[in-house]
């Protein structure tokens, strides 16, 4: 076993060694976690912030969280937030929080559009909102396969086109 000096921070590492334990740099070329992070600074923050893999902190024994402008991770939190666990100004994820929010789960302060969709405006197959366009609808004027909404039929079509009214439930004559 020999030492060699990490490409990160220079400290002296075993050449067997799958991260530097100061650091965390993916010594091992990057097989378990890969980490990038901007040199470029907004309000303290990288740019961007990528973090891939394995995610466990060294230092720490911690999950490895991406925090940036753009965040890109398993954990992710940022005004653009990509990731399984996302929390950002925008944020895509399987689960997936944000002021606007996609996602398998998406909880969305204003839009949320996904599998299961919580906002002010949801659109998912499971939509709760105050206005909620899905399979299955709920809030103030929702629209879906269990209750049609006049006033959510006008408000979607504003957005989305006249093939909203085609959802809405014809009386069989």
């Amino acid at each position: 076993m020999a030492l060699v000096n990490c490409p990160e921070c220079d400290k002296e590492i075993s050449d067997k060694a799958l991260m530097c334990p100061n650091c965390g740099y993916a010594a091992s070329g990057g097989l378990f976690a890969y980490e990038y992070r901007s040199k470029a600074e907004l309000f303290g923050l990288p740019l961007v912030h990528i973090v891939y893999g394995l995610g466990i902190n060294p230092l720490t024994g911690g999950l490895r969280v991406a925090k940036g402008i753009i965040a890109i991770g398993n954990i992710a939190v940022g005004g653009l937030a990509i990731g399984g666990l996302s929390f950002g100004v925008i944020s895509f994820g399987g689960l997936a929080l944000g002021l606007a929010a996609i996602g398998g789960l998406a909880i969305g302060l204003l839009l949320a559009i996904g599998g299961m969709a919580v906002g002010l405006v949801a659109i998912g197959g499971g939509a709760f909102g105050y206005y909620a366009l899905g399979g299955g609808a709920w809030g103030a004027h929702p629209l879906g396969g269990n209750i049609q909404d006049p006033q959510a039929v006008e408000f979607f079509k504003r957005y989305l086109g006249p093939w909203v009214e085609q959802l809405q439930r014809k009386p069989n004559g």
